[in-house]
């Protein structure tokens, strides 16, 4: 699920950067930082934009000064019980690894259909049920999230396909998107090569707090 969020980031400035276009050095600094990391607890998708930079303090002995950055980022945090389109990433025996945009999903043997047996004959090894469904490398899948750990850069997540629909059309993963977000009435558009999703907001975005009532979001890869 994607919300927008505040946050904020102490960023030093070679003192080679001062000048009338610091802000702008902010930026894009802070933009190359965190756009795409994972805090353990969420993805940062995309900076929307900067509303508060503090005055430059210098730290001693080094000429660098230090400015606190306030913005507001897109993000996306899985949930258990949330369902998410993937591609498998690789097959194993006890089951098989999905890639959901930056999240790495293992579903094991006990959350695959037991009419869907591993083949480790095939080329390249799959699960199938011998008719019309395979899951393979480079599979598009669907698959409901069961359980999350979160660590300092790290996310792992466990998953079943009993729950879901195989068969169901899914949205094309791992192309251009485009988020576009009404804020406070104003619209913010940026496009990124990441996630790989379009995300519209349903109603005006105001600050969104991850620990609050979700802000639920339309997805739309745009087909």
């Amino acid at each position: 699920m994607f919300f927008l969020h505040e946050m904020e980031r102490t960023i030093q400035l070679h003192p080679s950067f001062f000048g009338p276009r610091i802000h702008d050095y902010l930026t894009k600094r802070l933009m190359s930082d965190v756009e795409g990391t994972n805090t353990g607890n969420f993805y940062i998708v995309c900076v929307m934009d900067t509303y508060d930079i503090s005055e430059g303090r210098v730290v001693p002995g080094s000429g660098f000064a230090e400015y606190t950055v306030h913005y507001r980022a897109v993000v996306w945090r899985p949930f258990k019980g949330e369902t998410l389109d993937g591609i498998v990433s690789s097959v194993v025996n006890n089951g098989f690894f999905v890639d959901v945009g930056p999240l790495t999903v293992f579903v094991s043997v006990q959350m695959i259909p037991s009419d869907i047996k591993f083949d480790g004959n095939a080329t390249p090894p799959q699960f199938t049920d011998n008719a019309d469904q395979v899951i393979e490398k480079g599979t598009q899948i669907r698959v409901k999230i069961k359980g999350i750990r979160g660590e300092v850069g790290q996310m792992y997540a466990i998953a079943t396909i009993k729950e879901v629909n195989l068969l169901a059309k899914l949205r094309p993963l791992y192309e251009t998107f485009s988020v576009v977000l009404e804020v406070a009435g104003e619209m913010a558009v940026s496009n990124q090569q990441a996630t790989n999703m379009r995300v519209v907001a349903t109603a005006p975005l105001m600050e969104t707090p991850l620990c609050g009532e979700p802000q639920r979001f339309l997805v739309d890869s745009g087909a």
